[in-house]
């Protein structure tokens, strides 16, 4: 488990495919100081398992810095941006959070569930407003002001614009999303130079996913006319009775035992 706050930039020394994987030889520093063997680490936000580094006080030539390597199924490659890499890009670097630790983004599990495309960067002074389209379907979980992660940067979504569709199937514009970029996000993980039409991991907020799947059989029954009625919520928690009036005490006098009387 990730927050989505990047520890340093690494870059990639080598990129070695095989016929339905690869391995990531990745420079860094930081993310090293504690390694070991089978150890995660998030690269662009995906989950990967250390599988060799460098040993402590020597460094790689390629990098002039330790280096680790990974291995990336080809699930993990369909479903992310990792099979777009090459040598000497920067990529963002995070360690698994421990419990003792502040949760400075939001829970991030490092499991993407699709690719964006930047679509649109508007540079201010002291900010940079960035413009992403959404696979299909992703959408539905993102809310204003709600959490998302961008190549394992955990943003906040400024706002949403659903899908706009010109009737064809498949057809019309993909639903996008917004996020504000400050100044040191833009100088300390890869988002500050990430161009128009770049692709980037998503993952979107892992409660709206957990919550969709627990309401859905409830419901589909709602939806379907079985047991609606009012708070009630077939096959969750059963009728929802409403809760007992707090005892309001009669008008009169009211009497404290072994105090006297008064009102």
């Amino acid at each position: 488990m990730f927050t989505g706050i990047v520890e340093e930039l690494g870059i990639v020394a080598a990129v070695t495919e095989h016929a339905a994987a690869a391995e990531l030889a990745i420079g860094c520093s930081a993310v090293l100081e504690d390694v070991r063997h089978g150890a995660s680490i998030a690269v662009n936000g995906v989950c990967l398992t250390v599988t060799s580094f460098t040993p402590a006080g020597e460094v790689d030539p390629r990098t002039g810095t330790r280096v680790f390597t990974a291995d990336v199924m080809l699930e993990t490659l369909r479903r992310s941006a990792l099979g777009g890499l090459a040598t000497g890009d920067r990529v963002n670097l995070e360690r698994p959070v421990r419990l003792a630790d502040r949760l400075g983004g939001h829970l991030v599990q490092g499991h993407v569930d699709g690719v964006g495309t930047i679509v649109d960067r508007a540079p201010d002074e002291h900010w940079e407003v960035v413009r992403i389209a959404l696979p299909a379907g992703l959408d539905r979980y993102l809310v204003e002001k709600g959490s998302i992660t961008v190549d394992g940067v955990s943003l906040t979504v400024v706002d949403v614009t659903p899908p706009a569709s010109d009737g064809s199937p498949g057809g019309g514009e993909p639903a996008t999303f917004t996020v504000s970029l400050i100044p040191t996000t833009l100088a300390d993980t890869t988002l500050g130079s990430r161009q128009v039409g770049a692709t980037v991991n998503l993952e979107v907020d892992v409660v709206a996913k957990y919550v969709e799947k627990l309401a859905a059989p409830a419901l589909g029954q709602l939806a379907a006319g079985r047991g609606a009625g009012p708070g009630r919520l077939p096959g969750v928690v059963g009728r929802l009775e409403p809760a007992p009036p707090f005892p309001v005490p009669p008008a009169g006098p009211v009497v404290l035992e072994g105090k006297g009387a008064g009102r």
